[in-house]
């Protein structure tokens, strides 16, 4: 393998592994105020395709957050107990916001470093032509 297609290959892992974590911070920002709901997180996790490689990025199991659910005092909400509160979400939309932030920071410079790749390659082609 090349090493523009390595580079290219390890940019797409990266671009793919954001890609399903915007996914999964996506989830989380929507179920913010669904009773009972659980944040969910994605680990990033090393793969190496053969020794000569370089590595890729790819996502790991989703995991659901262990952290107390939020206690909302509402006695007229339907899933209140006699003492008038509910379990809540443990989504805190800040954080949600801030990691979304990062994400996409993060897929916007592995597409940049896709692109140049790509633009290199392409002059590298164009010079042997000559």
């Amino acid at each position: 393998m090349t090493d523009f297609s390595q580079a290219l290959s390890v940019t797409a892992s990266g671009l793919k592994a954001q890609s399903m974590r915007l996914r999964i911070l996506s989830e989380n920002i929507a179920n913010a105020d669904t009773p009972g709901y659980r944040r969910k997180t994605i680990p990033f996790e090393v793969a190496r395709p053969r020794a000569a490689e370089a590595p890729l990025v790819e996502t790991g199991r989703v995991n659901l957050d262990k952290a107390d659910l939020d206690r909302i005092f509402d006695p007229s909400h339907p899933l209140a107990d006699e003492a008038g509160t509910y379990e809540g979400s443990n989504v805190n939309l800040i954080v949600e916001i801030a990691d979304a932030r990062e994400a996409q920071r993060s897929y916007e410079a592995n597409l940049k470093m896709f692109d140049q790749t790509r633009q290199m390659s392409s002059s590298l082609m164009d010079l042997l032509r000559r």
